[in-house]
């Protein structure tokens, strides 16, 4: 990790201990930069707001596990990978999930989703995605924001392999022939 991506960090472990006291929204970056030890100038150098810090902190989790499917691992095994990241961060994603902003966790995941699936079909089928793809895909990827958020809000009641396994039985047959057989790209080995 790398001197920004350190500090950084120091935010994050700021604003998770803060999250086990009070909801994101509620949260201020007076109290993340006081509760970090850092400055304020610090804390806009590295992000825009507190939603970006969470977004941020996300994206590490993201190129960690789904974005790597289709790549060094199968669609199963990222989704496992991201619900275990979420499960050991219980304080921080929960709370991160619970905020409507605009510029939530949850609107961040989806668009993230949204793209990442988008991609993998379009390279699949060397095609642009026609629109009844694009619906069901759309869909999709908002019922398993939507049911990925609940579930961390509902003190992830649920072991990560049951919630990847019933977002796989989620996806509606064009989608699921699309892309229930990611695999990783092994050409690239």
């Amino acid at each position: 990790m790398d001197n920004g991506d350190r500090t950084k960090q120091k935010f994050v472990t700021a604003m998770t201990e803060l999250m086990g006291a009070k909801p994101l929204d509620k949260i201020t970056v007076k109290e993340i930069v006081e509760k970090s030890g850092m400055t304020r100038q610090t804390f806009y150098r590295c992000f825009l707001d507190k939603y970006d810090l969470v977004n941020w902190h996300f994206e590490r989790l993201a190129k960690k596990s789904f974005l790597q499917m289709g790549v060094s691992m199968t669609l199963r095994e990222g989704l496992e990978k991201k619900f275990w990241f979420i499960k050991n961060e219980q304080t921080f994603f929960a709370a991160a999930f619970q905020s409507e902003d605009y510029n939530s966790l949850v609107a961040y995941d989806y668009e993230c989703i949204l793209q990442f699936y988008k991609n993998i079909i379009e390279k699949k089928t060397k095609k642009p995605l026609d629109e009844d793809i694009c619906f069901l895909l759309e869909m999709y990827c908002r019922g398993s924001i939507y049911m990925t958020a609940r579930w961390a809000r509902r003190n992830m009641d649920l072991a990560p392999e049951k919630m990847a396994d019933l977002l796989i039985q989620a996806l509606p047959q064009p989608l699921e022939e699309l892309l229930s057989e990611l695999q990783p790209d092994l050409q690239d080995e």
